[in-house]
């Protein structure tokens, strides 16, 4: 969580390391870049807080020698898997579908929030069959720069991509050494390749990587805009961008799944707040079924702050929830407001920075 004041520092660096590793003539280092950090990353350079820099931070990690994939084209990805995985459980649980394989239970819990994800491990292991089997976008965009990118984006072997993802969160420092995310390598060994290595090898967070640019000279006012439009890992939707606020990842997912059950696209999302539980929000979204005279309305909820979640937990481990779908985000308005974003003293920049990742709003 990002403590405005700066009082909870971070343990875990890894500026020089990369530093280095952009040095090396003989490896290719990939920046991994968040939704949440390009309305972040100008604060720590003057501007305003919620600027949008997309173009400026491309600019400036060029001008640093990295290659880029925008985390936007892997969030993406995650919110196909984790709508049509929603798609199948409606399916399934609700419509009264048969299934041959085993459907994790309802409500879902969205799995992309890596704190939230080890929170539940420690403290309710028996609830894990909720969380959505979906990676998370850096889960995602690893793999991705280590198989496809290496031969068809940047012709290079695997062993020499150097992975370094860029994110508002230093739980997601954590995530990336878990062993489960070595994919690219599996992938690589059952195509002759003998090298065991980690799909993201380190991560930075916004306040990392403004330190790196500046120890390189690079300041953000002033770099050269550039752009990725001949990177087919620079390529995303609208969808992947509102990842980085708090019922982005919901609303993302849900569309997605909305319009697979209905074949029409949903009506703005209109979010409610459960009495009694002041971060804790909820909607109920009529569905009809394609081809069918089938109705349902699938109830979800929007909640941040682990503290918040756990006063839904006992009517979900009751059997008892009203819900479908859950969005948990540990940081107070989601990834804007992450623990590797700018310190801000009067604790209020995460405004900015949601509006600016959900214009409308």
């Amino acid at each position: 969580m990002n403590c405005p004041f700066g009082s909870i520092k971070d343990q875990v660096d890894a500026v020089d390391e990369v530093m280095k590793k952009l040095d090396d003539p003989n490896i290719t280092v990939v920046a991994t870049i968040a939704p949440a950090v390009r309305v972040a990353l100008g604060e720590e350079f003057g501007m305003e807080p919620g600027s949008l820099v997309t173009e400026k931070m491309y600019g400036a990690l060029k001008k640093a020698g990295f290659k880029i994939m925008d985390v936007n084209f892997a969030a993406d990805n995650t919110i196909m898997e984790e709508g049509m995985e929603l798609v199948e459980k409606i399916k399934h649980y609700v419509l009264g579908v048969p299934t041959t394989h085993h459907l994790g239970a309802l409500p879902q819990f969205t799995s992309c929030c890596s704190a939230w994800v080890r929170y539940i491990e420690l403290n309710h292991p028996d609830l894990l069959d909720h969380l959505s089997t979906a990676k998370s976008p850096q889960g995602m965009a690893g793999p991705v720069v280590k198989t496809y990118g290496a031969t068809e984006v940047w012709h290079t072997e695997p062993e020499k991509i150097y992975v370094v993802g860029v994110y508002p969160c230093t739980a997601k420092k954590l995530e990336a050494s878990r062993p489960e995310f070595h994919s690219a390598a599996k992938y690589w060994k059952e195509h002759g390749h003998s090298a065991d290595y980690p799909d993201t090898d380190v991560v930075l967070t916004t306040r990392d990587l403004a330190r790196l640019l500046k120890k390189k000279g690079i300041d953000l006012q002033t770099v050269e805009p550039a752009t990725e439009k001949d990177n087919p890992l620079a390529e995303y939707t609208g969808a992947g961008t509102i990842f980085g606020a708090t019922g982005g990842v919901m609303e993302a997912a849900l569309r997605t799944a909305y319009f697979v059950v209905t074949g029409e696209e949903m009506a703005d999302l209109s979010y409610k707040p459960v009495r009694g539980l002041e971060f804790v929000k909820y909607a109920d979204v009529l569905m009809k079924v394609k081809g069918t005279d089938k109705e349902i309305t699938l109830k979800v909820a929007v909640v941040h702050g682990t503290k918040n979640v756990e006063a839904l937990l006992p009517d979900i481990k009751a059997g008892t929830s009203p819900y479908h779908f859950i969005e948990v985000m540990n940081c107070p308005a989601g990834c804007v407001n992450g623990g590797g974003q700018p310190i801000n003293p009067m604790g209020t920049s995460w405004l900015g920075k949601t509006k600016a990742i959900f214009p409308w709003s």
